[in-house]
């Protein structure tokens, strides 16, 4: 999995960007701006992208293209950083859409030309570059590329009504088909994808593009932005409409069709893409100074039959896919549960990176949800994914249509009843101030919730339920932990072999799940 920029900063801010739309006979850019050129009307509609899109697929592929190579690869980090959009010509900035919409300059790690287009009243206007558009140092390398360059992505800035809306964004759409938007913290972090082909195969994953975007500006912040976007990549091609609302977070409907070109041995639908690198569940000595590296430390299903699921993630020593089998799942999603600075240590705002949810809004049928976990050594990477995989074979000629709602919060948008994992802990098994055997590996979960609230009072009667796929299980006992309202189920594992071991365990009291269901896969072999 590729990861756009470095998961340790925010996503870079912009100034802002603007247009003219002649059909309109409205110009949106103030005097002291340069107004956006932009191509002649062209009918549009969704099921006529879509019509594209199927159309496409019959062809033979043709990748996006890059704009002069020998400048653009010139354009680093650095160089692409001091290329700015004016805030006087973002699309938008004085109506009639109510979020500005400023554009990415292409760059070194960002190559690929994306045509932008705006659609107002079921037409759509191509929108054309020019580097008039942008602030860059008189001797940027940027000036030499010609006016038929194209842009790299785009984003949506906050409110016109809102004084900060200049330097103030929520909704980013940059690299193959990756985007990302702010969560209820008002931070950026983990991305969202339209697709993955092939991801964690032995042969190379597959990157199709976002190829073309339409944007149709909403009139009001209670109105959804609307986004039309063409996918296209060497195995699929697929049309995609998101009715995105700027709600305490960031909330998606998204309608994809997808169109196979070739044979796909794993297709993942709405995908998710974070990063992992440690937390206090396994830190190797001396990895780093912080106590904890992560864009997201969990995996959470709502299964079909409604079981809540919890699984923390793993920095794996090699690529790992998991596969949570379901039918019609109620979704899904890459938590970020720990929201306390002090197990962070860092400025960049870890405790405030988004959780972000799948909601299937139709009945997905068969399939699994898949974790991908890569192993890394660094926070740069992008090393986590998640996807609906379905039972259908993704093969030559054949077709998906989906529709499912993304939320970017702070939290599951729909609360358990149950208690949660709020964290796992491994260390040496046996007992302090004995001989600490070899071998045994001692896990404390913790659970907090109202519905562990019965037992502080003793009227319910409570027990740990554990199974593994291997191994001895000992020294079963769950205890209050003092000083908090959580409570923690304590065992012992003693492996048999150095396979790993696949652990599951929830808190039962007078029959009932009083928690979700924990699960692990641990690697003894490793420690």
């Amino acid at each position: 999995m590729n990861q756009l920029l470095p998961s340790s900063s925010p996503l870079t801010r912009c100034p802002s960007l603007f247009l003219v739309i002649s059909f309109w006979m409205v110009s949106f850019a103030s005097q002291a701006g340069t107004a956006l050129h932009v191509g002649s009307p062209q009918k549009f509609s969704f099921d006529d992208l879509i019509e594209r899109a199927r159309v496409l697929s019959k062809a033979s592929y043709e990748a996006p293209p890059r704009p002069m190579p020998s400048v653009v690869q010139k354009i680093d980090y650095e160089a692409w950083g001091n290329i700015r959009f004016r805030p006087e010509s973002s699309l938008f900035a004085n109506g009639p859409g109510i979020f500005p919409a400023t554009f990415f300059h292409v760059g070194q790690f960002f190559q690929k030309s994306v045509k932008m287009h705006v659609v107002e009243g079921g037409q759509s206007q191509e929108i054309l570059y020019s580097n008039d558009y942008f602030s860059m140092p008189k001797n940027s390398i940027a000036k030499k590329l010609p006016d038929n360059t194209g842009f790299a992505g785009f984003r949506l800035q906050e409110s016109r009504q809102r004084e900060d809306w200049r330097t103030q964004d929520w909704l980013a759409f940059l690299g193959a088909a990756y985007f990302r938007a702010i969560g209820e913290l008002n931070q950026y972090g983990l991305s969202a994808r339209g697709v993955t082909i092939d991801s964690a195969e032995p042969t190379p994953e597959e990157f199709p593009d976002f190829t073309e975007f339409f944007i149709e500006g909403a009139k009001s912040d209670q109105e959804p932005e609307t986004i039309y976007a063409l996918l296209n990549g060497p195995s699929v091609t697929g049309a995609y409409k998101f009715s995105v609302r700027r709600t305490k977070g960031v909330v998606q409907d998204i309608d994809a069709a997808l169109f196979m070109r070739k044979d796909v041995v794993r297709l993942g639908l709405a995908p998710l893409t974070s990063m992992y690198w440690f937390s206090e569940t396994e830190k190797r000595r001396l990895e780093d100074w912080r106590p904890e590296v992560h864009d997201s430390d969990g995996l959470a299903i709502w299964t079909g039959a409604g079981e809540r699921l919890w699984r923390p993630l793993i920095n794996q020593p090699f690529a790992v896919t998991s596969s949570f089998i379901d039918q019609s799942p109620r979704g899904f999603g890459l938590l970020q549960r720990d929201r306390v600075f002090e197990n962070y240590l860092d400025g960049v705002n870890y405790e405030r990176r988004p959780s972000l949810w799948v909601e299937p809004l139709e009945d997905w049928g068969k399939g699994a949800v898949q974790l991908v976990e890569l192993p890394t050594d660094d926070e740069i990477h992008d090393n986590i994914g998640a996807y609906w995989r379905p039972n259908a074979p993704a093969k030559a000629g054949s077709s998906f249509r989906l529709k499912y709602r993304l939320h970017w919060l702070a939290e599951e948008p729909y609360p358990q009843k149950v208690a949660q994992c709020v964290a796992t802990r491994i260390g040496r098994g046996g007992q302090p101030g004995k001989p600490r055997p070899k071998g045994v590996y001692k896990f404390s979960v913790e659970f907090q919730g109202a519905a562990l609230d019965p037992l502080w009072g003793n009227t319910v009667k409570a027990e740990p339920v554990i199974t593994a796929s291997q191994g001895t299980l000992s020294g079963v006992f769950m205890e209050p932990i003092p000083g908090t309202k959580r409570w923690r189920a304590v065992f012992d594992l003693t492996p048999k072999t150095d396979e790993p071991v696949e652990l599951r365990l929830y808190i039962r009291g007078n029959g009932d799940a009083l928690t979700e269901t924990w699960l692990y896969q641990f690697r003894p072999g490793r420690n």
